[in-house]
């Protein structure tokens, strides 16, 4: 893989950044798809520029039915292979046997031991003989994610590039472009949710507040990341 980060505009289409960075990744490439609007609009943006994208999802055993439906219309839609990644059968075991079900919601240490288990660890796997992955983040979603590059080099998981296209779009933009393209869109949104994890740790947003929100909403807003992003 070619680490040297490419110069891109600010004015850089997502498209051209998707280009740009599997190019430069020199190497397979593939979406970390959590299902999301944005990872939906990624894949059709991809597959609207012939771009050789690959998509891998991580199944924590807590998501939703209607994420899964998503999946499946997907697949229906682009004829897409989709690879599985599911978390170590005994490291959950050993997780809810000795802490219960909801011990995430005890301390910023628990939820982080959750996550670690259901998320990060799978995610290693799911970026082995990766030159590079995408991810759907936008700056405007969170204050973790304000100074956010195009274009990084992932040095926590061994010098990937990584692959930010939609970092400078807004709500409104994502929304009209999954609109204006009949996307598959997650039946939650309508019912007030921004943003969709795992069903115990998300729910519906108030007015005014940001799109992460709802995530682990006992947690203070500069901690609201899973640990796949830590930057």
């Amino acid at each position: 893989m070619n680490s040297t980060i490419p110069t891109i505009a600010s004015d850089t289409s997502a498209a051209e950044i998707l280009r740009i960075g599997i190019e430069t990744a020199s190497g397979p490439v593939s979406l970390a798809c959590s299902f999301s609007m944005e990872d939906v609009a990624i894949i059709d943006i991809a597959h609207q520029a012939g771009l050789n994208l690959g998509v891998f999802a991580l199944d924590t055993g807590r998501l939703n039915e209607e994420t899964y439906e998503v999946a499946d219309a997907l697949v229906e839609r682009y004829r897409l292979k989709i690879d599985w990644y599911f978390p170590r059968h005994d490291d959950v075991e050993n997780l809810e046997r000795a802490d219960g079900l909801f011990s995430f919601r005890e301390s910023l240490d628990k939820r982080h031991q959750c996550c670690a288990i259901r998320k990060v660890e799978p995610l290693s796997r799911a970026l082995k003989g990766l030159s590079g992955w995408v991810t759907g983040m936008r700056r405007e979603q969170a204050v973790t994610r304000g100074d956010l590059p195009p274009v990084e080099v992932d040095e926590l998981n061994g010098g990937l590039l990584k692959i930010n296209p939609l970092l400078a779009w807004t709500e409104e933009q994502l929304l009209a472009y999954t609109e204006e393209q009949r996307l598959p869109r997650n039946r939650l949104y309508s019912q007030g949710y921004r943003s969709i994890g795992c069903a115990p740790c998300t729910r519906a947003v108030k007015p005014g507040e940001d799109a992460r929100a709802g995530r682990w909403w006992w947690e203070n807003p500069e901690n609201k990341e899973c640990g796949l992003h830590r930057r």
